[in-house]
């Protein structure tokens, strides 16, 4: 009896060891090139995953597409497609407005402290806003500006009767007040919409221009931090959910404001080293713009905080604290533009 009792003891103490030994393979997607910065920063993701789970959870990266449309990452998170899925929240306009204010032309000033702050401004808001998945960290690229193919863009007039492939929703709608035209692709397809005249020009950051061929199409090049893109990793509730307190431990070690920075300055630092690949490129004109100039893009920008804001205040926030409390993110970790 004695040795059938200490047999159920140990069996009882073991088998919380034995659940937590159950092994994840996650499916990681995202929708640009394998030779895209993000594909080696997920690759990186997963690895740290892996070494700070004790090898219980491993991952596979599937770039470019191969596991669905790059609008549909965010669903595919939510619904199991994928485990974790990178999101442009701006692809789907009006559905994320809070995490929108990222997009706010003149705002953030560069990749790595934009992407800190950015992060640590919203995980409050994410509870909410993104509540169908597990959020796991904010980030954004390098600002970035005009790229266009039949006409030189220097003041906000230029716009007008032009068709253009907006970064997300809050370019769109900058676009549009400028009297231009959206064109809707996802990133792969703009060279060939600009290729075949459907669009005239895109907003796109400068590493990713010549990685995508953009650059191959177009002709000028505006030097202007005019707007930065919001991007998101998220993971799949159930995912979560049914891993152990090791695990999730794991995975919220990997979901934090630091690690945001280690993917917005790798990314970053591509997209910058694009400048001097287009500069160097010829065709191209590279063109700066002057501070009469600037002052006229900010200008014409401010409607865009009102919209924001309406969008913002639907969803629940206080859209004038909310960003407040975005500059003031921004500005710790010295990323808020001037």
């Amino acid at each position: 009896m004695r040795k059938a009792y200490l047999a159920l003891l140990l069996a009882a103490s073991v088998s919380p060891a034995l659940a937590q030994d159950k092994t994840f393979d996650l499916k990681v997607s995202h929708w640009v090139p394998a030779s895209h910065p993000l594909q080696k920063s997920l690759e990186d993701w997963v690895a740290a995953v892996n070494k700070d789970s004790g090898g219980t959870i491993t991952g596979k990266v599937f770039p470019a597409q191969q596991l669905g449309k790059a609008f549909d990452h965010y669903d595919m998170a939510r619904d199991g497609i994928a485990d974790v899925t990178y999101v442009n929240p701006g692809y789907q306009p009006g559905r994320f407005p809070i995490i929108g204010a990222g997009e706010l032309p003149f705002l953030i000033s560069d990749a790595k402290g934009g992407s800190m702050g950015l992060d640590a401004w919203y995980r409050k808001y994410a509870e909410k806003e993104m509540k169908d998945v597990k959020y796991c960290l904010a980030f954004v690229h390098s600002p970035s500006s005009f790229h266009s193919k039949t006409k030189k863009i220097v003041t906000p007039e230029d716009v007008k009767g032009l068709k253009i492939r907006p970064a997300h929703a809050t370019m769109a709608n900058f676009v549009t007040s400028l009297g231009g035209t959206n064109v809707q692709s996802s990133a792969p397809e703009v060279r060939d919409i600009i290729e075949r005249g459907v669009a005239d020009g895109v907003t796109f950051p400068w590493g990713s221009l010549v990685l995508f061929g953009i650059d191959k199409v177009t002709k000028y090049d505006m030097m202007a931090p005019l707007y930065t893109t919001t991007f998101v990793f998220v993971i799949n509730k159930d995912k979560y959910s049914a891993m152990s307190d090791k695990q999730k431990a794991a995975i919220d070690k990997n979901c934090t404001v630091e690690m945001a920075g280690v993917v917005g300055e790798h990314w970053g630092k591509f997209e910058d080293a694009g400048i001097d690949k287009v500069k160097a490129e010829s065709g191209h004109e590279v063109y700066n713009l002057t501070a009469e100039q600037t002052a006229a893009w900010k200008k014409a920008a401010e409607p865009l905080v009102k919209t924001w804001s309406d969008g913002a205040k639907k969803a629940g926030a206080d859209p004038d604290a909310a960003l407040a409390d975005l500059k003031a993110s921004l500005k710790k970790y010295n990323a808020l533009a001037e």
